[in-house]
Formats: structure tokens, sequence, C-alpha cells
């Protein structure tokens, strides 16, 4: 089983809450996580993975160009992803910044192509991803692991 750890950032701190996120996929065993920055992202990853969890800077309230990118140019293997996980994270610059509008950006995204959408856990903050202001402190970061930890769970349950 794999898991696509997808993410795009400029400042960095993106790029930090997505290598989280991978480190709590990869606590579960039989679960292979693949990390990559968006303009790496193929083709075969999308049909190779059983889950994508993407990641994106706010970008006026919705997720940067680069995700969106990597959503339209894979529209072609949409009917292969449905059943396949997904899940959302995200930084932002203010508190009040758009983070939870960019994560159902993100969902709304997923929910086209047919995967089913997993949040972060109740341990977490159980709503509809992890996300953070600034580089994630540790409770952020923390977070992100059981993000990432919940969906390789979730994942493994449904395709075994």
């Amino acid at each position: 089983m794999q898991v696509l750890v997808m993410y795009y950032s400029v400042s960095g701190n993106t790029k930090k809450l997505a290598e989280s996120v991978a480190k709590g996929v990869k606590e579960v065993s039989a679960v292979e996580c693949v990390l990559k920055e968006a303009s790496e992202i193929t083709r075969d990853d999308f049909l190779s993975c059983d889950a994508i969890i993407a990641g994106s800077p706010v970008y006026f309230g919705t997720m940067a160009g680069e995700i969106k990118k990597v959503f339209d140019e894979n529209v072609g293997v949409r009917k292969n992803m449905e059943g396949k996980i997904g899940a959302a994270f995200t930084t932002s610059g203010n508190v009040s910044g758009g983070k939870e509008t960019t994560m159902i950006s993100i969902i709304q995204a997923m929910m086209i192509y047919g995967m089913l959408i997993v949040g972060d856990p109740m341990s977490a903050t159980g709503h509809y991803g992890t996300a953070c202001v600034g580089a994630p402190d540790r409770e952020a970061a923390d977070n992100a692991v059981k993000l990432g930890r919940r969906v390789a769970e979730v994942t493994k349950k449904l395709r075994s």
C-alpha cells in the first residue's frame, strides 16, 4: 500500500508540515510513504497510490495554483481514483488566514475525483485536516503526524 504526501511550499512551512504528515504515515507497518513536491508529481504517482494527503499554503483562501495544477493535469485518471483515500493540510500567514477554506478546496477536488475523505483524528483537532500559522510548532507537528498515521491506518483497513 502506498500513501502519497504531496505539497507546495514557498517559505518551507508547508514542507515542514508535510514531513510531519509523512512521519505519521511511516509509523504504520506495510504502508509506504511517498513524499513529493507538487512539481514532481506524475500521473503514475496518482495511479499507484492508495491515498493522497495534499498540503498547500493558503492563497486567497484556497489551494495554491501549483496544487490545483496537479489535480487539473491528472483529471484523465479521475475514474481510477474512485475509492482512494484523501486528506488535506495547510499553513497560513495569519490566524484567520483561510486555512479551513483552503483545506475544503483540496477536499472538493478530491471528492470530484471520487475519493473518500479523512479528517484529522479527535486526538488532534477533529476537523478538516491539520493546519498551522507559520512554521509548525510542536503541537501542529504532532497533529500532522496523527493525520498521516490516521490516513495510513484507514487506507490499510480499506485495502485489506
